[in-house]
């Protein structure tokens, strides 16, 4: 088992880098480059999460060094945020940390009350481009796609 018993022992050293590191590193080279802004929050809580495990490990080395099996519990977690039929990283993002954070959630208060609402409901470049149509057209403007929308969503 020389050969076999020691890829077998170093498996989270071989297989490690790659994971959690190099795929990761080409994915968010490639959610740069595209329109989508799920494949950036995938990738950005990666790299976030990611931050953590290595200030924690940074921080308890000595307990760590401890637990004998850490490297492959380390290896599980980071494919599990990394791989695409997981997407750990946006779970977490999405069920604890959104509700904690809400960068851009400000709406000017000189929209009118229901506006406001629908504003701060909507992600940070949509609500961008609903206040470029209010300036251009008006909030009257606004008001009728949204009264349009409440008629539509009715109707099903």
């Amino acid at each position: 088992m020389g050969v076999v018993g020691a890829v077998v022992r170093n498996l989270d050293g071989i297989i490690g880098p790659g994971v959690v590191l190099l795929y990761p590193l080409y994915a968010s080279m490639r959610a740069i480059e595209s329109p989508s802004t799920l494949d950036d929050q995938q990738w950005l809580t990666y790299w976030v999460l990611y931050s953590f495990i290595t200030l924690f490990e940074l921080s308890c080395w000595k307990i760590i060094h401890w637990i004998p099996f850490w490297g492959y519990m380390k290896l599980v977690l980071c494919m599990w945020l990394v791989l695409p039929m997981f997407n750990g990283a946006a779970y977490i993002y999405g069920r604890f940390v959104r509700k904690y954070v809400k960068v851009g959630s400000y709406v000017s208060s000189s929209y009118p009350q229901g506006q406001r609402k629908v504003l701060q409901m909507m992600s940070l470049d949509a609500r961008q481009s609903v206040q470029t149509y209010i300036t251009r057209y008006g909030p009257d403007a606004f008001d009728r796609v949204l009264r349009a929308a409440e008629k539509e969503a009715r109707k099903h």
